[in-house]
């Protein structure tokens, strides 16, 4: 595995890198930046298709920079400072554990001051170079897609919250034994909680600019898609512990074909230290599991990716409004309802069943998905507009 992108370039290329980008949080952001390519492709496209439109907004120009500019530039900035030039100052230790001390309240302190002052002194007089004699207001017209700034870091922020808070459900005793230690720990993020606070914060965003909430579903589905394909290359490379349970079986001849480790994988390396020692091995991660388990992120990663290409080949062809978050639906909710069969995972059990929380969302998921296309059938047939 290659906890730090430093140990996926060194296998690679055999080159050493010191600094320790770490592989799962690389994936992550190249996950929004892929989503924020197709979404504001799409957004673009419902816009010249008369299905979204642009709207207009009041703002205040000419204004000096006021008390709460120069302070919220200077947070930004002092927390800049204080971790970049505390990374530089303390290397060793960032090296160590990058998650770690990026959590913690280790920095520079004067760092994060001076920096945060020439943030301050950046917003003062870049607006008294634009400020009037008298502060105006005018109206100027926006176009959809240059809402993805807001979007993507509302949706980063709010998902960050909801993925945290679903993780924490599934991990109540250890959250009622040591509160703070679960809710700020660097691991522990469920991908339904982010994406399902993430999808309230656009939808909301999109309806207070004027959208319907079903283009915004369909615009946002080959998007959603991508990003949770990319996202679990990050975690297959990392060994972030999404994995599958143990593999002990024979892999089937009709798959001969398969590496061995995609049939069954120990996860040497992994970026969590789970497992045993790794013989002969030095450095920060030298474990492996005891048994091979299924490689679940490798098969979702796929799968997801895969099923995005469709999506998205497809996506002109699709008129219909809902039918591409009906897609979305029935494709992510089927495959991950599927996938939590085998994964490794903390199970509740209701009326004599057991079930995952993503399993129970994946179905609720995959049968919502099945019950809009229903609906668009049934319309589509029942219509007198849409049967001619």
């Amino acid at each position: 595995m290659f906890p730090t992108i430093g140990d996926l370039v060194y296998y690679v290329f055999n080159v050493r890198l010191t600094f320790p980008i770490q592989t799962l949080g690389l994936f992550i952001a190249l996950a929004f930046f892929g989503a924020y390519l197709v979404f504001t492709s799409e957004f673009k496209r419902y816009e010249a298709n008369g299905k979204i439109h642009p709207f207009k907004r009041k703002v205040l120009v000419g204004q000096s920079a006021t008390l709460l500019d120069i302070a919220v530039n200077f947070l930004l900035g002092f927390t800049f400072g204080f971790k970049a030039i505390g990374i530089a100052l303390n290397y060793s230790r960032f090296a160590f554990d990058p998650r770690g001390y990026l959590a913690s309240l280790q920095g520079s302190l004067a760092g994060g001051i001076l920096v945060g002052l020439g943030f301050s002194l950046w917003v003062y007089f870049d607006r008294k170079k634009q400020q009037l004699p008298e502060p105006k207001v005018v109206e100027e017209v926006r176009h959809p897609y240059q809402l993805m700034g807001l979007i993507v870091f509302s949706v980063g922020f709010f998902g960050f919250i909801g993925a945290k808070l679903f993780d924490t459900l599934e991990h109540l005793n250890q959250f009622i034994y040591n509160p703070l230690g679960v809710l700020f720990s660097v691991n522990g993020f469920a991908y339904y909680g982010g994406l399902i606070f993430g999808a309230l914060t656009y939808l909301y965003i999109g309806y207070r600019h004027g959208m319907k909430q079903v283009h915004l579903a369909d615009i946002g589905s080959p998007g959603m898609m991508l990003a949770y394909g990319i996202g679990r290359i990050g975690c297959q490379l990392s060994g972030d512990g999404d994995w599958g349970i143990v593999n002990n079986y024979f892999k089937p001849q009709w798959i001969s074909w398969l590496p061995n480790w995609a049939w069954s994988f120990k996860y040497p390396h992994n970026s969590i230290n789970a497992g045993v020692s790794i013989p002969g091995c030095t450095g920060n991660y030298c474990s492996q599991l005891v048994q091979g388990v299924y490689p679940t992120p490798l098969y979702e990663l796929l799968l997801c990716i895969g099923m995005f290409a469709l999506m998205w080949a497809f996506r002109k062809k699709i008129k219909v409004p809902g039918l591409m978050f009906s897609i979305y639906l029935i494709l992510n909710g089927g495959e991950r309802f599927l996938i939590e069969h085998i994964r490794i995972n903390f199970y509740y059990s209701y009326l004599g069943l057991t079930f995952t929380q993503a399993e129970l969302i994946g179905g609720l998921m995959l049968l919502g998905g099945l019950a809009g296309l229903a609906i668009i059938v049934f319309k589509r047939y029942t219509s007198p507009k849409l049967a001619a």
